[in-house]
């Protein structure tokens, strides 16, 4: 296994987990909002082979809003 896959791997997890949480009657929302950013920003590089050769994550269709001027 790669050197960082594990990380990546656990901190996916703990995101998801966190997601879960948020969503139940009675979270601690401020917790949330200030554990997610956090976990967010300290996700590895991914490991080699998690995304196709030349993906661009900032290609792709305009999302609505986006690119819209009045």
């Amino acid at each position: 296994m790669c050197p960082h896959c594990e990380d990546f791997a656990r901190t996916v997890v703990m995101l998801g987990q966190l997601a879960l949480y948020a969503d139940q009657m009675g979270a601690d929302q401020t917790f949330v909002d200030a554990i997610g950013p956090s976990l967010a920003v300290s996700l590895p590089e991914p490991p080699p082979g998690m995304f196709p050769p030349g993906y661009d994550p900032n290609g792709g269709p305009e999302y609505p809003g986006e690119g819209w001027s009045p």
